[in-house]
């Protein structure tokens, strides 16, 4: 067998397919001045109100400086707050402002659509299969390489 295209490789297909999802997903949410990033971000603060940004971090597989700067920019463009942690001094609560719940809220509709295009042609079966195929390279790829 012949390798002569990266789109041979699954790897490379999986990163390509995340970033033309991703790239989709940026221009629908380009009018309302978030990226795809800081929407998953604030949909986890919407969705676990009081969460740690340590939370965040591990709940969407980012380190924390990645997260620390994206809890950064919601705090500046006004979508979540942040409260000291009554329990631990050293850790914050991040809580979605009204105006972060409404982005949410309506915006939601355009990440459904954004998967629904990359998605359609296949059929619920197929779409189950995939979703516990990528549960299960994600779960095999947690300890690689790690010493």
């Amino acid at each position: 067998m012949t390798l002569s295209s990266p789109q041979q490789f699954l790897g490379f297909l999986l990163g390509s397919t995340h970033r033309r999802i991703s790239v989709s997903f940026a221009r629908a949410l380009k009018p309302y001045d978030i990226t795809p990033e800081q929407w998953s971000t604030l949909l986890m603060i919407c969705d676990r109100s009081g969460v740690s940004q340590k939370e965040v971090a591990v709940a969407s597989a980012k380190d924390q400086p990645t997260t620390a700067r994206i809890v950064e920019l919601l705090l500046k463009k006004g979508f979540i707050t942040k409260t000291a942690n009554p329990e631990d001094r050293r850790a914050f609560q991040l809580y979605a402002t009204a105006e972060g719940q409404a982005l949410i809220e309506n915006t939601i509709a355009l990440e459904q659509q954004t998967i629904d295009m990359a998605v359609s042609g296949l059929q619920p079966q197929q779409l189950e299969d995939l979703r516990s195929m990528l549960e299960q390279i994600y779960h095999n790829t947690g300890n690689i390489h790690q010493e």
